[in-house]
């Protein structure tokens, strides 16, 4: 008998009938004799109504106290869920019992929209486990040190999926989503892309963190701080496939590699189009500068990505990063604020519509020339590279929005990758 993490996308909880086939699925496995948790997301669509009704409240929330309220309103998405899959559950015989992130306690920090998971008690739900039940939790929430709901932000379902299976030591993490696994890129675009059987926790980490939806980033931290075993896969092929056959379906996100793996140089194309781009013109070129700029911005809780600093000429230089594009607004108002005036910055430059277009693969460590074949690629494409970041085992470009689709294809076709695998990947 092994402990299972089942958690279920906005939508496979779409609707009444699709909540009825999660929990026929769910109790396959537990008539199979497994212990059972499962994590679903607020019914498709639902937290973007949720947050659509707080806007036309207040348009702009930014302040904390505006902050916990709009967490104390995204939350209850999740809760309807987790009570509808629990009724579900009982309808097909089974014992099941729902809790809210803040029921088990699932505790975060105060970074409200954004909070981190800090730790998690699971005595409540192994009991639960212990008497037979299958627990249903809420992802995306938990409770802070004061008691407030906070909320993962989008996609904290799969980190909390992935965080509760790391606190029980479950055996495996099923992540079901409405595409059956991993794809060397978005088949929506490239028509071609193949779907990979295992990639590894590195690779998925940069796809994750380089515009892959299939994963949220910090899901595949945790498990890999936590050695989670993490398959992707679909919840819409039939409910009733018998186990075996479904337990080794989608995508097996892998600690190992082995010599097969090493073959493939790139595993797949990853891209964002939700960045933009900010440039600080004409600042001075001494020890600490980055600090002056990057710091306040990092204050106000935004990520920074791909970083840039020109060469200096005559003491000064240009400084140009990388934010996603719904904070580029408070960027700039964070720089015009306190970083221009306090450095004597000459001007502040951005630009909304870039995009990020990475490829990733364990085997560019032990290849060279891949990045300059991602270059020339582009470069016969007429497409121009503003901005560049590498890894070992990535290569990202910053390049105009409107090229997007375009570098995506080329890349996939010039790196075989609309290729039958000869080697599984």
């Amino acid at each position: 008998m092994a402990l299972i993490v089942h958690k279920y996308g906005g939508t496979s909880m779409g609707s009444t009938e699709r909540i009825r086939s999660v929990a026929q699925r769910v109790a396959k496995w537990a008539r199979a004799g497994h212990q059972m948790v499962v994590v679903p997301s607020a019914m498709s669509g639902e937290t973007n109504r949720l947050l659509a009704l707080a806007k036309e409240l207040m348009a702009n929330a930014s302040t904390p106290e505006a902050l916990r309220e709009l967490d104390a309103v995204a939350a209850t998405g999740e809760q309807v869920s987790v009570g509808l899959l629990a009724l579900a559950l009982q309808a097909q015989g089974l014992q099941a019992v729902s809790y809210a992130g803040w029921q088990v306690p699932i505790h975060t920090d105060t970074a409200y929209t954004k909070a981190r998971i800090s730790s998690i008690d699971d005595q409540r739900v192994r009991a639960d486990l212990a008497a037979g039940k299958v627990v249903v939790i809420t992802g995306f929430q938990g409770l802070d040190p004061q008691g407030h709901v906070t909320t993962l932000g989008r996609g904290g379902s799969d980190t909390s999926a992935v965080a509760v299976a790391a606190a029980l030591k479950a055996d495996e993490c099923l992540i079901y989503t409405d595409v059956d696994g991993v794809y060397t890129t978005d088949p929506r675009i490239v028509p071609e892309a193949r779907r990979l059987t295992t990639i590894s926790f590195e690779e998925m980490l940069e796809m994750a963190s380089l515009g892959s939806k299939v994963l949220q980033i910090r899901s595949v931290e945790f498990a890999g701080k936590y050695r989670v075993p993490l398959r992707v896969l679909s919840s819409f092929t039939p409910w009733d496939i018998p186990i075996d056959e479904e337990a080794q379906s989608g995508t097996l996100i892998t600690f190992e590699e082995d010599e097969k793996m090493e073959q493939a140089v790139v595993a797949g194309i990853a891209f964002n189009r939700d960045e933009a781009k900010i440039s600080v013109i004409g600042v001075p070129d001494k020890p600490g500068i980055a600090h002056q700029i990057l710091g306040p911005v990092a204050e106000a809780n935004i990520d920074i990505d791909v970083i840039i600093q020109n060469v200096s000429h005559d003491g000064r230089t240009d400084f140009s990063f990388t934010v996603p594009r719904g904070d580029y607004a408070r960027t700039m108002e964070v720089l015009k604020a306190k970083v221009q005036p306090a450095i004597g910055a000459a001007e502040l430059r951005g630009d909304p519509k870039i995009c990020k277009v990475s490829i990733v693969g364990i085997g560019m460590r032990s290849h060279v020339g891949v990045a300059s074949k991602m270059f020339r690629t582009l470069s016969e494409e007429g497409i121009n590279i503003q901005m560049i970041s590498t890894s070992e085992i990535k290569t990202s470009v910053v390049i105009d929005e409107k090229y997007m689709e375009l570098a995506v294809r080329a890349l996939h076709k010039a790196f075989d990758l609309d290729q039958p695998a000869t080697e599984e990947h």
